[in-house]
């Protein structure tokens, strides 16, 4: 998949502009705050309609505007797709692909799959289980459809059956045949969920540790745990019994505390080094490597499921890394070819340096 080129309109900091990209690298440089990063948050849009940084569409659109456009000419091997993003003030974000809108958002997942490495990826680390788990979904809706479906209709399930909890507190009343219409949905759509979830972790393992090794030049043992309350004490092959088991148990906890307590909306992934806690004994250096290996794994898993060479959008990148982790992540770039990459970066003469060596055709980009 090649980005031909970008338009933005009314973007962020930015009114109106147009890019005609390399089809193999395009770097961006000029000072903090001239809106590198909003030109890759662009990208992020026509991959996955939405903001890999966690704004509102609303506050993406530029001060005093009351809209923004983002259109991309995309060229998938066969012919020439038009994406537009376009996103009013006052009505619902649309997405076009060839001037014909999607029904739904969803079905616009997977068409340009995209890898994003930017400092924000520290979050995964340090934050809650929530963002982890937000990876996680990322990471398999962008190479399977039936997967995102069936997380739309669970996460769907949740909320109908938590606002029903509410209501009962709210009016000091309770129905339990009521609450378990609600329990045959989270068993359908959650065993499956759980299943793709524990298939892809295991299966990106063995490139997360491969990666590592090249990268940190370390010995170090790098594994994801995956955790769920599917795991808990019960025969793996029948998810959907513990599942079932689990909204039964908890039944009056939940009733307590108005919301579902159990499932696998509480997932998890546990980050290890050598047997022990990545965010407690790993040093800033190893987190940063570890990170690079889960998303270049995440690219390679795309690239092997759909056929489809993910776009890379490398953010400030250079930045935050030593010059041998720098080293090792461009020979893996030129070595795996990985496609179309889109870098930012502060220093013109440092990104040029760095696209010599790729060897490839480029384009860089002065911004101010």
């Amino acid at each position: 998949m090649i980005i031909k080129k970008l338009t933005l309109i009314n973007f962020k900091n930015h009114s109106e502009r147009s890019f005609d990209f390399s089809p193999q690298i395009n770097g961006f440089v000029g000072n903090n705050g001239v809106g590198k990063t909003n030109i890759l948050d662009a990208l992020h849009y026509l991959s996955v309609a939405k903001s890999f940084l966690g704004s509102t569409d609303l506050n993406n659109i530029r001060s005093d505007e009351d809209f923004f456009v983002i259109e991309g000419t995309i060229n998938d091997g066969e012919k020439q797709n038009i994406i537009k993003v376009q996103q009013p003030k006052e009505a619902k974000k649309i997405i076009k692909k060839n001037d014909k809108s999607y029904d739904r958002i969803a079905d616009h997942i997977g068409f340009l799959p995209s890898v994003m490495i930017s400092p924000y990826d520290s979050n995964l680390i340090s934050d809650s289980g929530e963002s982890r788990r937000r990876f996680l979904d990322a990471m398999i809706s962008q190479t399977d459809s039936d997967y995102l479906f069936n997380l739309i209709q669970y996460q769907k399930t949740v909320q109908q059956r938590n606002a029903l909890l509410k209501s009962f507190a709210k009016n000091r009343y309770f129905d339990a045949d009521n609450l378990e219409i609600y329990n045959q949905p989270l068993v359908k759509f959650g065993t499956k969920i759980f299943q793709k979830r524990q298939h892809f972790i295991q299966s990106i393992l063995p490139l997360i540790q491969s990666y590592y090794d090249t990268i940190s030049n370390a010995k170090e043992k790098v594994t994801v745990h995956y955790e769920s309350h599917l795991h808990d004490g019960f025969d793996q092959s029948e998810p959907d019994q513990k599942l079932r088991s689990l909204l039964a148990e908890n039944l009056e906890k939940d009733r307590i505390l108005t919301y579902t307590s159990k499932g696998i909306h509480k997932d998890d992934l546990i980050f290890e080094m050598n047997g022990n806690s990545l965010k407690k004994i790993g040093s800033q250096g190893q987190q940063k490597s570890f990170l690079i290996a889960l998303k270049l794994s995440q690219m390679n898993r795309i690239k092997e499921l759909t056929g489809k060479t993910p776009i890379l959008l490398l953010d400030d990148i250079f930045d935050k890394l030593d010059d041998s982790r720098v080293s090792q992540l461009i020979e893996l770039v030129n070595q795996e070819h990985f496609g179309q990459i889109f870098i930012t970066d502060t220093n013109k003469e440092r990104t040029e340096n760095v696209v010599k060596r790729i060897n490839e055709e480029s384009k860089i980009f002065e911004l101010s």
